[in-house]
């Protein structure tokens, strides 16, 4: 696709929408705001959100899990795995996938409807040559890979023979790409590289996971027949995840909806006009914006969840954008020396009332669920991040809850005592331990 070389005038906006009411729409765009539809389920999720970003990190529970507890509760881990991996049936009948890994904000599950949308990397990947390493002998290597998953069917890296000898960034759930913070590249054998690869181009795909590693199949055998494509041109692509990120979040500027799929922004320019969002102003937002159709038309009401969110969640990886919306300034510190984070390791932003009051850097020792650092937004925060936590550690199977760190010694204390009340409220014998430490 032709990138456009100058950006086109925005369109006159149709209603201007209060900040109040984007922060609504995407709330309820991304599940998080009205009741849940449990009826569809994690899949449900997953075709609404359009993407789920994964990542190797795992304090509660990986990001791909918690994604879902977020916005249907504690729905239980196994029954999450069941419904994004699409494991063959035990009579030897094809497998009936529900979702492919892909390269969209980052390595994420995509619904497998979308494969035919990702044609244009795809083609992309195969006209550049490589990505991240150089094959010795691509043709001899890719030919091999293939012709061993033809014969023995779906098969991980190394039952293939192409295990990787240095560990994996946490960034990079596929074993790709660079160290944390830099440093030499990953240390692949040539079958590794080849199956990446074929990876990459669409040749092989990744339907299902077993204790985190891939399991590769040829494309040809996994993918339904119907899906099985690259026929639409890179416009058409475009133009279907442009209105697919717009749907997903609500209300989006031109910025939100290219980082929602990692596109360009003159990509987005080129195919706005023919993906149905309508322009819209938003009080308060220095760009113009955009808005689903659908979330116009229904004002977004309902209950609204109190969750502890994954700092991968959709609802918050884009980092402008979150601040845009919720006034919230949040940053993954697990690659910062730990004696320079100001949050944590791994601090989860707590959401309630539809707004960001808090975060918690959790962890996890034997059966108690450690809050290592906290911090609230004020007293309204208090009673939302103890129903969080509880929540949190009944679902992960912890029996009690520790406060080690709060940012404030006062809200520490009523954090301590509405932790208590919660659990003597609650039939599920959690306890709530005392603080260990808390800083001014």
């Amino acid at each position: 696709m032709t990138g456009v070389t100058q950006r086109q005038p925005a369109p006159r906006p149709v209603t201007t929408l209060s900040a109040d009411d984007a922060r609504r729409m995407a709330l309820r765009a991304q599940g998080l705001l009205g009741a849940p539809d449990r009826r569809a389920g994690v899949r449900g999720m997953l075709r609404r959100l359009g993407a789920v970003q994964l990542d190797t990190i795992s304090v509660l529970a990986r990001s791909h899990e918690l994604v879902p507890y977020a916005r249907l509760g504690a729905v239980g881990r196994p029954a999450v795995e069941a419904a994004y991996w699409s494991a063959a049936p035990a009579d030897g009948s094809p497998a009936r996938p529900h979702s492919f890994e892909y390269w969209s904000h980052a390595a994420c599950i995509l619904p497998i409807e979308e494969w035919p949308h990702f044609a244009f990397r795809r083609r992309a990947r195969r006209a550049r040559g490589h990505r991240w390493h150089v094959m010795k002998d691509s043709a001899r290597s890719c030919a091999a890979v293939l012709d061993r998953l033809r014969a023995d069917g779906p098969l991980t890296t190394s039952q293939l023979g192409g295990d990787v000898t240095a560990a994996r960034s946490a960034s990079d759930p596929g074993g790709g790409g660079r160290r944390a913070g830099g440093g030499e590249w990953w240390d692949w054998s040539e079958t590794k590289i080849a199956v990446e690869w074929l990876l990459d181009t669409g040749d092989v795909v990744c339907t299902e996971r077993r204790g985190w590693k891939r399991i590769y199949d040829l494309a040809e055998r996994a993918v339904p027949e119907q899906l099985l494509h690259d026929d639409l041109d890179d416009t058409e692509c475009i133009r279907r995840l442009v209105a697919q990120a717009g749907a997903a979040m609500g209300v989006a500027t031109r910025a939100d909806l290219a980082d929602y799929h990692r596109l360009k922004a003159e990509q987005v320019d080129a195919v706005i006009e023919g993906t149905g969002l309508v322009p819209v102003t938003v009080e308060g937002w220095a760009r113009p914006a955009w808005a689903d159709p659908a979330a116009l038309a229904a004002p977004p009401r309902g209950r609204h969840r109190t969750t502890l969110l994954s700092p991968f969640d959709s609802l918050i990886w884009d980092r402008p954008r979150t601040e845009r919306i919720f006034g919230f300034t949040h940053r993954l510190e697990a690659y910062v020396p730990k004696a320079k984070r100001i949050h944590g390791y791994f601090a989860m932003p707590l959401l309630a009332g539809g707004r960001l009051v808090g975060r918690v850097d959790p962890a996890r020792e034997g059966s108690i669920l450690v809050a290592r650092q906290l911090s609230l937004q004020g007293p309204q925060a208090v009673a939302p991040m103890a129903r969080a936590l509880h929540e949190a550690a009944t679902w992960v199977g912890c029996d009690a809850v520790r406060v080690e760190r709060c940012d404030d010694p006062q809200l520490a204390a009523a954090l301590r005592t509405e932790l208590t009340r919660t659990t003597d409220d609650s039939d599920t014998g959690l306890r709530a331990g005392s603080e260990e430490n808390t800083t001014a």
